[in-house]
C-alpha cells in the first residue's frame, strides 16, 4: 500500500503494546524495512479490554492474522497489587506471574523476529515497572541472533517504561500506573537510542548495539 504510493522505505515504530503490534505486523505481513520497538514484549498477550462482544473474559488474543487469533499468553488473575489503594500501580509483577503460570504457552506465543533485510531496533529500560521490557528485548535480540541476523539493542538500567526522544515533552506522571524510571533516565535512554532510530529509518547502516 505505502509502496504502491511511491514509498521507497517503510518503517514501523511502536511503544509498549504498540511495539507488540509493530513486531507482529512486520513479521507476518513482511511490509517494513525497519522496525523500532520501544519497551517491547517478546510474546503475544491476551486482550487488555473488552472484545467485540463487549466482554473482557474469557481472555482472548489481542491480535488476529487473516481472521484467526494468534497464540497468546493469558493473565494470571490470582495476582494482586501491593500498592496502597488509590496509588499508581506497578503491573510488572502481574506480567511476571503470568509468564511463570503459563510457561507452557510461551513458545507458541513467541513473536517472530523481523525477516532478512529488516533493521530491528529494540529500546528498553531496566527499571520498567509495567512489564519486563528489558527481558523481552533481550529475548527478541537472542531470537534474531539465532536466526543469523543482528538487532540493535539500546538499554539503560535506570530508565522506565516511557522512553523520551530528544525534543519530546516529558509526560506527566500517570495517576493509574507506575511506569518506573525517572524523567532524566528516560530522556537519556531516548537520546542514546535516537541515532539508531534515525539510521534504521533512513536505511543507513545501523550502529552497533548500545547499553
Amino acid at each position: 500500500m505505502l509502496r504502491d504510493r511511491g514509498a521507497g522505505r517503510v518503517s514501523i515504530l511502536g511503544a509498549s503494546k504498540g511495539a507488540e503490534a509493530a513486531l507482529l505486523v512486520s513479521a507476518l505481513a513482511e511490509c517494513a524495512d525497519a522496525v523500532i520497538a520501544l519497551a517491547p514484549t517478546s510474546v503475544t498477550w491476551a486482550n487488555v479490554g473488552p472484545g467485540r462482544d463487549g466482554r473482557e473474559r474469557p481472555y482472548r488474543s489481542s491480535w488476529t492474522w487473516r481472521g484467526r487469533p494468534l497464540p497468546f499468553v493469558p493473565y494470571d488473575d490470582s495476582w494482586t497489587p501491593t500498592e496502597p489503594e488509590g496509588s499508581p500501580v506497578a503491573v510488572l509483577g502481574w506480567y511476571e506471574t503470568s509468564l511463570a503460570t503459563h510457561a507452557d504457552l510461551l513458545r507458541a506465543a513467541a513473536i517472530p523476529v523481523a525477516g532478512p533485510g529488516v533493521d530491528l531496533v529494540l529500546v528498553a529500560g531496566g527499571a520498567d515497572r509495567m512489564w519486563p521490557s528489558l527481558r523481552f528485548a533481550r529475548e527478541l535480540a537472542a531470537r534474531r541472533a539465532s536466526a543469523g541476523r543482528e538487532a540493535v539493542l539500546v538499554t539503560r538500567a535506570d530508565a522506565g517504561h516511557r522512553i523520551i526522544f530528544p525534543g519530546e515533552a516529558v509526560p506527566p506522571p500517570s495517576p493509574r500506573f507506575a511506569h518506573g524510571g525517572t524523567a532524566h533516565a528516560d530522556a537519556a535512554l531516548g537520546a542514546a537510542a535516537w541515532p539508531h532510530v534515525l539510521a534504521a529509518v533512513r536505511g543507513d547502516r545501523t550502529p552497533g548495539s548500545g547499553s
